[in-house]
Order: structure tokens, then sequence, then C-alpha cells
């Protein structure tokens, strides 16, 4: 008799028992889980992102990321940034250095002059460039200039009587100039410069040069 009770007793607990215990009943708070499997991935260092030459703001950063639950997330911060297109945006963690301390930082002064790299250099005139701008160093005046597409370029035509053999130079040190060409016409000479990208372009002029703003 006592076995029969003992039998009885033994099944009623079995019924009330949960048929998962690892997961939440109806009601309860829903929280994250994992499994036993263990997938490694490969920890990031740097990423990239080459941008078209069309390029001038950027908007936003958007982010992609898997959380514990396996849930996708797009996670967006606003910027409205102007960027140079030469330049690859990155994303990157430093994962064999930690954040040097405030103490340990040393600031260096920098100079605010701006280091101009001569690509072209006659008796006449000389052009120089600095990141997005290029100075044309001359004492004659400028006719015209206007912009060609297809390649993009930028054409100028100084007033000067002047007999010269019409060249071209590539140039190697600029990201934005290609190469330079100049000719001789009757009265003036033309300078053709061709960009590696497509811009706009804002001149000054002053009593030494006449500057050009790459946009």
């Amino acid at each position: 008799m006592i076995k029969f009770f003992t039998v009885i007793f033994l099944m009623s607990i079995s019924l009330l028992a949960r048929e998962n215990p690892f997961f939440p009943l109806s009601g309860e708070e829903s929280m994250p889980y994992t499994t036993n499997k263990t997938v490694v991935k490969v920890p990031l260092k740097r990423a990239a992102i080459s941008l078209p030459s069309t390029a001038r703001i950027l908007e936003s950063v958007t982010v992609k990321y898997k959380n514990l639950d396996g849930s996708i997330v797009d996670k967006t911060e606003e910027l409205g940034n102007s960027v140079d297109w030469h330049l690859p945006i990155f994303i990157s963690q430093n994962i064999d250095e930690g954040i040097p301390s405030t103490s340990k930082i040393i600031k260096k002064k920098k100079s605010n002059r701006k280091k101009y790299i001569t690509i072209l250099s006659m008796k006449f005139i000389t052009i120089v460039t600095y990141k997005h701008q290029i100075k044309i160093k001359t004492k004659d005046r400028l006719l015209r200039n206007f912009l060609l597409t297809n390649p993009h370029r930028i054409v100028c035509d100084f007033k000067r009587n002047i007999n010269i053999k019409s060249f071209e130079k590539k140039v190697k040190k600029s990201f934005y100039i290609k190469n330079i060409r100049i000719g001789n016409h009757n009265g003036y000479y033309r300078v053709v410069i061709e960009l590696d990208g497509y811009y706009k372009y804002q001149l000054s002029h002053n009593k030494k040069s006449y500057d050009f703003l790459l946009l």
C-alpha cells in the first residue's frame, strides 16, 4: 500500500514539472539566451571604404551589428562633415594597445605654413599646389578660364606674345592633378590642368598669383 502511494506521488510531481526549464514560461520576462555552440570571429582591426570622386560631404555613418541574442541592429551616427574622396574612410579598433592617459600625450606644435609643391616652373609661369589648392604664379593677365569635362580639366588663357613649343607634363606629386599641358596661340598661351576627378572651382586673384580652390 505504501509503495502504491509513493508511485502516485512521483507521477504527480512529474506532471507539474516544466517541459524545458531553460526557456521562459508564458507571461515571464523574455531574456536573451545562448546555445552551447561557440562561433569564433576574427577580431576587427581596420576596414576601409573608398568613396567616388563626386563625394564631398559625409552625412552619416551606419554600423550594422549582431547582439548576443542573434538580433541584427543598425546604429547611425549623423556627421555632416566635408571629406576628401582621395582618402578612404576607416573603421577600426586598436586591440593591441590601450588608450594612453592624458599625462602621456605629448602635444606637438603644428605649423600653419602651407607646404606648396611645385609642379611646373618656367620663366614666365610657375604652378604650385597644396592639397585642393592650385596656385598659378605669373605676371601675365588671365584672359579667360573655364571647365571642360571628359576628362575634367581647367583651361586658362594668359595674354603674352611668345613662341613656345607645346608640351605636356605628367604630375605624380599631387592627388588632384594628373597632367599639365601648355600650348602657344596667337597673342596668348593656353594652360590646361587635367584633374583626377569631378570638381568645381573658385578663382581668386592677387598681384602675385591666380588661386584655384577645388570644390
